[in-house]
């Protein structure tokens, strides 16, 4: 039988929690069970964008479970989480995407528990049909989830914005 070795494993888990994260905005929440003491669970969404492909936004909804284990960071979010992204500029992609070299990269990342879990978002590029697409899951480092969601983005080309014109009389 083999032993864990605890404090590596808790070392790894803490890098894992904290690499590979795109910084996220919170876009806002809405409550979905009432806690006496400690905030209530709630359904947050945040956006984030691609660093590696700019020109892509994605707006992530995800469970946050509330109560005293929720306010100290005890507790464990359920795997729930949809996703969607859009083109919100130009999109240049970089060679290695194009050539799969990144196809399942993580460019999104939250820890969902005190250890151990966490919620992802990963990046594939679709070359027949010209488009990425993005997948959020949950995993442990034992066990994950099978619940998931997926947003695809289309590269399509960016309107130049018009050439600003001058009023009458003004030159």
């Amino acid at each position: 039988m083999r032993r864990v070795d605890a404090p590596g494993a808790l070392a790894a888990a803490l890098l894992l929690a904290v690499s590979g994260a795109a910084p996220a905005d919170e876009i806002g929440s809405v409550g979905t069970k009432f806690k006496l003491l400690g905030p209530n669970d709630k359904i947050v969404i945040e956006a984030f964008e691609d660093e590696e492909v700019p020109g892509v936004a994605c707006y992530l909804s995800r469970a946050k479970t509330g109560g005293i284990s929720g306010a100290v960071g005890v507790a464990e979010d359920t795997s729930d989480a949809s996703i969607d992204c859009r083109q919100i500029g130009p999109i240049r992609l970089p060679e290695a995407v194009r050539a799969g070299k990144q196809d399942g990269e993580a460019v999104f990342k939250r820890r969902t528990s005190l250890l151990f879990k966490t919620l992802q978002v990963v990046r594939f590029y679709d070359p027949k049909r010209n488009a990425l697409v993005y997948l959020t899951y949950s995993d442990r480092i034992i066990e994950g989830s099978p619940k998931n969601s997926i947003s695809a983005v289309p590269i399509l080309p960016w309107p130049e914005p018009a050439p600003s014109r001058a009023e009458p009389g003004q030159h």
